[in-house]
């Protein structure tokens, strides 16, 4: 059994702030070009266009994977990130089967389709079109992620984006939490051609009712053809755009659909537009870098090869429980 282990360059300092403030200049208005050559304020560039890498999970997730990518194992605070888009036809079987997760969070976003969600403290759900589910794995969960009932009996699309987003230290073994949120309860602007969702952080002027455990942003964007967005961003964050339906222009270049945007930490806004003749999807995420040593080996991710070695421990042992009655063993490919 081999392990990882990444060290950052140093510790974070002070305290975490949970549920800080994204940003502190909200805007949000149609524009037509990139801001002015010379502003005081400038967007941030492209530092790299990330290519996806196709895999598969389970028997029907297929994904596009752009973090970790090529060169790169994170963008802090993000681990991951699978955007996922296919079609379940009538009477499909297939799924995931149940898989324990420790010492980070898991975060669903849903734009079609419906995923059931079962785990091993007894909770089940269904995530639709427009929902979001925040799970907090830390000290450790097992859990299951299938096409729900509903979707299978009548076929149809599945497009989201799941993001894995890492904890610092202190917060790698807190209870398991969820913070599910349908999307009526997400907040939303809509001007001139442009929906902003705001997951998480602060943004064009609402605040996400889903909290973090260090500063980070999250906003799904639905740009109108011709019409654009800026929003103002702390110059020492990460920031990353997803082109998740249809092809986005960040900061003046065109990111294909699967393709994510890596920016520099060169300005203090980001800069979002559609050239094309249909609507697109784009998520912007980032944060303050949690900067901490982490290790990681498949579904967990803690601090230390010691505590991945408890880990697998705890979930060989059963000690992380088990999923009753899986959805999988019922719908499984056979």
């Amino acid at each position: 059994m081999t392990f990882m282990i990444i060290t950052r360059r140093r510790l974070l300092e002070g305290a975490i702030a949970a549920g800080a403030v994204l940003f502190t200049r909200p805007s949000l208005h149609a524009t037509e070009a990139d801001p002015r050559p010379g502003s005081d304020r400038r967007a941030r560039s492209v530092a790299r266009v990330v290519p996806p890498r196709r895999a598969q999970v389970g028997e029907v997730f297929k994904v596009r994977r752009t973090i970790p990518g090529i060169g790169f194992d994170q963008v802090d605070p993000f681990l991951m990130l699978d955007h996922f888009d296919f079609t379940i036809a009538k009477g499909q079987l297939g799924g995931l089967a149940p898989h324990p997760h420790r010492g980070f969070e898991t975060v669903t976003v849903m734009v079609d389709g419906l995923i059931e969600h079962g785990d091993s403290l007894g909770n089940r759900g269904v995530i639709g079109a427009g929902d979001i589910q925040w799970m907090t794995a830390g000290n450790g969960i097992v859990h299951e992620e299938n096409p729900a009932d509903a979707l299978r009996e009548n076929g149809g699309r599945v497009l989201g984006v799941q993001l894995w987003v890492n904890l610092p230290a202190a917060a790698r073994k807190v209870q398991p939490k969820y913070q599910d949120t349908t999307h009526d309860k997400i907040p939303t602007v809509e001007v001139a051609g442009v929906r902003a969702r705001v997951f998480a952080g602060e943004a064009h002027g609402v605040e996400a009712v889903i909290s973090t455990h260090t500063p980070i942003g999250l906003i799904d964007y639905a740009i109108q053809p011709g019409a654009g967005v800026e929003v103002d961003y702390p110059r020492t964050w990460t920031a990353f755009v997803q082109a998740v339906d249809g092809d986005v222009v960040v900061g003046g270049e065109a990111i294909g659909e699967g393709h994510m945007a890596l920016t520099r930490r060169d300005g203090d806004r980001i800069h979002l537009h559609n050239d094309s003749s249909r609507p697109v999807r784009a998520l912007l995420g980032g944060g303050e870098p949690i900067d901490e040593p982490f290790a990681s080996y498949g579904p967990f991710v803690m601090s230390t090869q010691a505590e991945l070695r408890e880990s697998i421990e705890m979930y060989r042992s059963g000690r992380m429980g088990r999923v009753a009655n899986p959805t999988y063993e019922r719908i499984r490919a056979r």
